[in-house]
């Protein structure tokens, strides 16, 4: 018998009507898809004051990792400015770093952010902890050229979507383990936790088509882990496997009542919550997963990114520059 779902909102219902859908991922399918994982950057730069700069750095194997950085054109600005280091999304699989940049690019808009996003390697062709050291890399390199990027190490956001938000809890607690460097937020949209796979949203959202399904998902997680066993899955691969959730930064998560990830996304931020931490959690009614991204002009869109951008600047505020 078919589980009972949320339904989802009216307005993207609609939308998401014209929209073609997958019920479950394959390698050929991957090889398909790959390309259209990621849209030209050059049409959201245009008309914005940014200057950009490419970089690399290297992963621990020495294996190069771009990094592109969006500054506000400089300005007669005396403060440092806050940082956004954005992991995108696309399953573990797809994707690049300019997936799901309009994000972080309103807060560079909104609050003189610099924006930094990293090309992290992808699976299968890259397993186990390689994704996430790529962006932990990616992180010290943002700590260690602070001053360089006009930039307060005090005021560093680590942020991402889908699987680029559970590559920013992974690096988050491996930040906190690791004593370096300091996190002053995490901010992660419909993340990407854990690969068991086995909660009430994951089997919900199982047997057809779908923005992100429970079948894709398993797909994504099988490439990720390789030949991994359950119990040698790494908590910074798998954030939801942690069992102490102390010492992180404040948090944000949000989810779509409708999508594969909520029970997962809920739990982590209970456990933030159990284990004496902050975490400002929204489960927005009717969404999708990555509703926001694919359809921004939704009015359920708008107001999870409004609410998003309303807490950062809370943060920023209580965290203002020295």
């Amino acid at each position: 018998m078919t589980t009972a779902r949320p339904t989802l909102d009216p307005e993207l219902h609609e939308l998401l009507a014209d929209m073609p859908l997958m019920s479950q991922l394959s390698q050929e399918a991957l090889a398909q898809v790959r390309p259209f994982s990621s849209m030209p950057v050059e049409s959201l730069l245009e008309g914005r004051a940014i200057d950009r700069r490419e970089v690399t750095v290297s992963a621990p194997d020495g294996t190069p990792i771009p990094l592109s950085v969006f500054s506000p054109t400089k300005t007669d600005r005396t403060s440092a400015a806050p940082c956004v280091y954005w992991m995108h999304g696309g399953g573990m699989v797809m994707g690049d770093r300019f997936s799901q940049i309009d994000i972080p690019l309103e807060w560079l808009d909104e609050f003189g952010a610099v924006v930094v996003s990293v090309d992290y390697r992808l699976a299968p062709e890259a397993t186990g902890t390689a994704l996430v050291d790529d962006c932990y890399q990616g992180l010290l390199w943002i700590a260690e050229h602070a001053a360089e990027l006009g930039i307060d190490p005090a005021r560093i956001i680590v942020a991402g979507a889908s699987a680029g938000g559970g590559l920013a809890a992974g690096v988050t607690l491996l930040a906190r383990d690791l004593g370096t460097p300091t996190i002053a937020a995490q901010v992660l949209i419909g993340p990407m936790l854990d690969h068991r796979n086995t909660s009430a949203s994951s089997r919900q959202f199982s047997g057809g088509p779908g923005v992100w399904t429970r079948e894709m998902n398993e797909f994504g997680w099988r490439c990720l882990l390789g030949d991994l066993a359950d119990d040698e899955v790494p908590v910074y691969v798998s954030p939801a496997l942690a069992d102490d959730l102390s010492g992180l930064p404040t948090t944000y998560i949000d989810t779509g009542s409708a999508e594969v990830f909520r029970d997962e996304d809920t739990d982590y931020a209970t456990r933030i919550w159990a284990a004496g931490g902050q975490a400002e959690l929204h489960v927005w009614a009717g969404g999708f997963h990555g509703f926001d991204a694919l359809y921004p002009q939704a009015h359920i869109s708008a107001t999870a990114r409004r609410t998003r951008t309303e807490w950062l600047a809370r943060v920023l505020h209580t965290n203002p520059a020295t």
